[in-house]
This record gives C-alpha cells, sequence and structure tokens, in this order.
C-alpha cells in the first residue's frame, strides 16, 4: 500500500475505533509530521478537535477535559521536543489516574540516530508516566488486520481499571510517519467483535463482608478525598450507620448534610478538641485521594484505630505506612456494597459530637472573615475562596490551584450543592492549571478558577485562543506578587528579609490585568469581597472568558489564617465547655 495511502488510512482506522468506543475530544497541537493523524481526527464529526499552539498547554487542556467528562481525550503533536512537552501532564494524569492518550509523531526508523531534524529518541519517553507505551511503526510496514486491535489495546490501556496492576490512567502511542503526509484514506478494515477482557470485580465479597463486620456499631470516622465518582453511595452508608463524613470539597460529599464535616482542619488545631475522647474514633475509613491538610493527615497517622483505605483514580496513598487494609476500587460503589451488607449504627452521640463542632467552627470562620473585612475594607485569601465556592452556578465546576488556593478551599469554604471541585492533586503541582480550567470549561458548563499569581504566569499560555474557543470560564487570580505559601513555611521565620524575598517570596511585579487583556479576557480588578461577588456573577451572566484579580497582602496572609483559627479554638471553648 502507498505510504500516503497506508498512513491516511492507519489513522482513519484508529480514530474509527476510538470514537466508536466513545472518544468526544482531541487537543491538536500544530505540526508537520502529526499531518496524517491530524487530518483524521478533523474529518470524523464524532470527535471535537481544539487545536493549541503550545503542546504543554495543550496537554494540559486535554486532561482537564478528561477529568471533566471522565473519558479518554487525546493529545496531538509532532516529532522532537514537541512531544517532551506532555510529560509534565502525562506525570498528573499517571498520578491522579486520567485517561490521557499522548499521540506522538515520529520519523520513521530510518531516520534515527542520523542527524535528522527535529528526531530525538522517543522510545519509552515518558517512562513510568505512561501505564502502557505502544509503537507500531510507519504504517506502511504494518498488516491492516492488526490496526483496530491496536486502537482497542491503546483504549484498554487508558480505561479498564487495572492493567498489570496499575489503575487506569495514560498512554503513550508513538506513531511513526514517513513522507508524503497527506493522503486519502481507503477502505478501512472492517469493524471486530470487541474483545473486551474481563476485570475481576474488587474487592471481593469476602473482603466487603470482612470491612462491614469490622464496622459493626463502632465509631467510624469517614475521610472522603477527591477521585470518589459515586458520593452519594458514601452519603447513603454515613446516614444510615450515623458516622460523620470529613468531606474534601472535590469529594462531592461536603454537601449541607447532617453527616458532613466540614473544618477538621480548623478543629484539629485546637489540640483540646483533637485529643478529646469523645472525637476519637474506633476505626477510620478513607476514600479517595488525600486531603492536603498537613495537620488532618498528622492527626489521622498518629490515631491507634485500624485504617481501611479504598481508591481507584491512582495509586493508594498511604505514605505514613497507616493503613491496614486498602482496595482499589470506586469508594462509593463500595460503600453501597457494605450498606447492602448491613452495618449497625454507632453511638447516637458519635455523629452529633463532630458536626455540632463543626457547626460551631463554621459560624466562627465566616464571623472573623467578615469582621476583618468590615475592620480593613480589603478581602483576605480565605474569604476569596469562600466567594468562588458560593459563587460558581449550579451545575458548574470549579478548578482550584494546588499551592494555597487549594488549601484554602478545603479548610474554609462552606459546604454546598451542585459544584464539582476540581484540582490537578496527582503530583500536587501548579503547572498546566489555566490549561486544565480551559478543558474543563470546554467540556461543557460554566467554570471558575482560583489560582495564585505564581501559578497563573506559569501557565498564560493556557490562555492562547481560549477567548475565540465558546467557553464559559472565570479565572480568579489571587495577586500577592509573589510565593505565598512560603510565608507559612520555616525560611519566613530564619531567613533575612531580602534573601527570604530572593529565593522565596519572589515578586514578579507584572501587571497581571493587562497580561489577561493581551489574550483577549474581559478583565476586573477588586478589592473588597461584595466587588468578588458581583465580578463573577456579572461574568457569567455574560458569558465567554473573564479574568478576576483580587490583590492581598502575602505577610497580612499569615495573620489572617491564624486569627481564623484562633476565633475557631475561642468558640469551641465557648460552645463546647470542654476547653
Amino acid at each position: 500500500m502507498p505510504e500516503p495511502l497506508a498512513a491516511a488510512t492507519f489513522c482513519a482506522t484508529l480514530v474509527d475505533e476510538w470514537a466508536g468506543r466513545g472518544l468526544t475530544d482531541a487537543v491538536v497541537c500544530p505540526g508537520s509530521r502529526s499531518t496524517p493523524m491530524a487530518l483524521a481526527l478533523a474529518a470524523d464529526d464524532r470527535v471535537r478537535v481544539h487545536v493549541h499552539h503550545d503542546e504543554r498547554s495543550g496537554a494540559f487542556t486535554a486532561l482537564g477535559l478528561a477529568l471533566a467528562t471522565g473519558g479518554p481525550v487525546a493529545v496531538l503533536t509532532t516529532s522532537g521536543t514537541g512531544a517532551v512537552e506532555l510529560h509534565p501532564a502525562m506525570v498528573e494524569a499517571s498520578y491522579a489516574g486520567v485517561p490521557l492518550l499522548a499521540l506522538t509523531a515520529d520519523r520513521p526508523p530510518e531516520l534515527q540516530d542520523v542527524g535528522a531534524p527535529q528526531t530525538i529518541d522517543q522510545q519509552a519517553l515518558y517512562g513510568s508516566s505512561a501505564r502502557h507505551t505502544f509503537d507500531p511503526g510507519p504504517p506502511g510496514d504494518s498488516d491492516p488486520a492488526d490496526w483496530r486491535p491496536l486502537a482497542a489495546r491503546v483504549w484498554a490501556a487508558a480505561t479498564r481499571r487495572f492493567v498489570a496492576g496499575l489503575p487506569r490512567g495514560p498512554v503513550h502511542l508513538n506513531l511513526a510517519f514517513r513522507e508524503p503526509l497527506i493522503g486519502e484514506p481507503g477502505e478501512l478494515p472492517p469493524v471486530i467483535p470487541r474483545l473486551e477482557v474481563e476485570v475481576p470485580a474488587t474487592p471481593d465479597e469476602d473482603w466487603v463482608q470482612g470491612l462491614a463486620d469490622e464496622l459493626q456499631g463502632r465509631r467510624v470516622l469517614v475521610v472522603a478525598g477527591g477521585g470518589i465518582e459515586d458520593p452519594a453511595g458514601v452519603t447513603a452508608l454515613a446516614e444510615g450507620a450515623g458516622w460523620p463524613v470529613l468531606a474534601d470539597p472535590r469529594s462531592g460529599c461536603r454537601r449541607p448534610a447532617g453527616t458532613t464535616v466540614a473544618h477538621p482542619d480548623a478543629l484539629l488545631r485546637h489540640a483540646p478538641f483533637a485529643d478529646d475522647p469523645s472525637v476519637q474514633p474506633e476505626v477510620v475509613l478513607r476514600l479517595g485521594r488525600p486531603w492536603a491538610s498537613k495537620v488532618l493527615n498528622q492527626w489521622l497517622a498518629t490515631r491507634p484505630a485500624p485504617q481501611t483505605l479504598v481508591e481507584v483514580t491512582g495509586l493508594p496513598a498511604d505514605p505514613d505506612q497507616v493503613v491496614g487494609r486498602s482496595a482499589w476500587a470506586e469508594p462509593g460503589g463500595v460503600c453501597r456494597r457494605v450498606l447492602a451488607a448491613g452495618v449497625a449504627p454507632a453511638p447516637s452521640d458519635w455523629l452529633d459530637r463532630w458536626v455540632a463542632a463543626d457547626r460551631i467552627a463554621a459560624e466562627a470562620i465566616a464571623g472573623e472573615v467578615e469582621r476583618r473585612e468590615v475592620e480593613t475594607g480589603a478581602m483576605s485569601e480565605p474569604a476569596v475562596a469562600r466567594a468562588v465556592v458560593a459563587g460558581v452556578p449550579d451545575g458548574g465546576s470549579l478548578v482550584v490551584s494546588s499551592s494555597m488556593p487549594v488549601r484554602d478551599v478545603e479548610w474554609y469554604a462552606a459546604p454546598r450543592s451542585g459544584v464539582q471541585v476540581l484540582s490537578n492533586r496527582g503530583a500536587n503541582g501548579i503547572d498546566g492549571v489555566v490549561s486544565t480550567a480551559v478543558g474543563v470549561a470546554l467540556a461543557g458548563g460554566p467554570t471558575a478558577c482560583l489560582i495564585g499569581d505564581v501559578a497563573f504566569l506559569h501557565d498564560t499560555n493556557g490562555l492562547l485562543g481560549a477567548a475565540r474557543r465558546h467557553l464559559d470560564l472565570v479565572v480568579v487570580v489571587v495577586d500577592n506578587d509573589g510565593g505565598g505559601i512560603f510565608s507559612f513555611l520555616p525560611p519566613a521565620a530564619t531567613l533575612a528579609p531580602d534573601r527570604y524575598e530572593q529565593l522565596f517570596g519572589t515578586p514578579h511585579g507584572v501587571d497581571l490585568a493587562a497580561l489577561a487583556r493581551v489574550h483577549g479576557a474581559e478583565v476586573a480588578e477588586v478589592i473588597a469581597a461584595t466587588d468578588l461577588v458581583a465580578a463573577v456573577e456579572l461574568a457569567f451572566a455574560a458569558g465567554g472568558l473573564h479574568v478576576v484579580v483580587v490583590r492581598t497582602d502575602r505577610g497580612t496572609n499569615v495573620t489572617v489564617h491564624d486569627e481564623i483559627h484562633a476565633a475557631v479554638a475561642a468558640a469551641l471553648v465557648e460552645g463546647s465547655g470542654r476547653g
């Protein structure tokens, strides 16, 4: 088969197979060597193609689409360093269990190791970050009968719960094409009956029954993190058994319900509460990814209670080595199976103690945030987080950056329903946050992004073309002119101010509002909470791309957090009488 015909038919076959299995979106980064696959993706009406100039940002855009839709999304690059640019997103997708299809064009074997331009070693380019790497060679050298099975294997490696002991995640398909690169596809190989490999249910019935037996009538503390696909299953079990749920916003469980505990970080900073015998669990049930809160994680690590971890999106996280049993499974589904097995409820005061304390903490946080704003006329970073969470329309999504934004949302945001909270917490980096938010917005529905100034600067290329992408995205940037999280860490207290600013504070002096306008965004700059709420509401009402810049002070921010925690401690003393 002539090379252009083979390449065009090969790519059309792969896309046809993937679209039949549910591929809806692909991000295409312009390049020459990737032409056959770019044309095949654009020619299939079942696949939406999003073109991005920057491969790194394009990969995170694809990751955001996959996060929002739950299905695989492809990202295509040309050969050479363009392919290397996908690596940060591949790392995040690997640790977060996101099904990303990395399609990298490559030079054929005869152009390898001879100094051909834009040719690097792309074999196993992403190392262990890829669940599997496929390198089928030039299409003209292969049997068309193998093309659909190849596409099926790529899809299976990304989407199945477990492949060779690993959860779902990113895969790499390296595509070597010979010139000429443009041709019309011929007749595609026939569709073959799908060979679906059975994946045994995990955990089995004995495991579930054993867990149910351990939980009978005991003080069970549920710790719900990100990556729970069926949060209603968690809530159903907790309500039936009378268990408190420490609910991370990303879990989907932080709802205005009787089992929700939204502020354990603030509660556990108060030693009399953390050590109170009445709040000590007899069993800890950890579901999904861990919280960002170091306070909560350290408290859990020192509890003598047995701990069970159920997680599906990535490798089980147990850095403190305190989990006695674990399962790779969807947490909500396991909770439903435990509920069906039958669990006697906990003592009646177990849930009441946690919920009552959380109510006190919630009132203290809200009161302290409001008091500071009235007295200073300026907005604190916890207030920004609370306002943004409250301002996302029902049915919308919120993408939260790592560093301080994810912590402020986790620690201080009030429970609410109707919003999906997402964050790149697989590798916990600040890379690609804007691009991820663009991808989430492209999946549909109003989307907000809460991000710090350094993370925003790290990924402003994510805004390339965003104003023309027909999305509703409001990016709220907390601008404290540098690395705010370091103000909470030892260097701030131990280094001379000049040295601290040089290495950690790192003021950038960039006019973020002007930078956002360059990308065609509608921009607002605010100081007060009422202005932020109004700006977010107006932005969502208008639709399109908006950037809201909120200026805060790094030094004052530490004081704000300390005063909030002190207010919670004082309220617990006054409200509970337990000291």
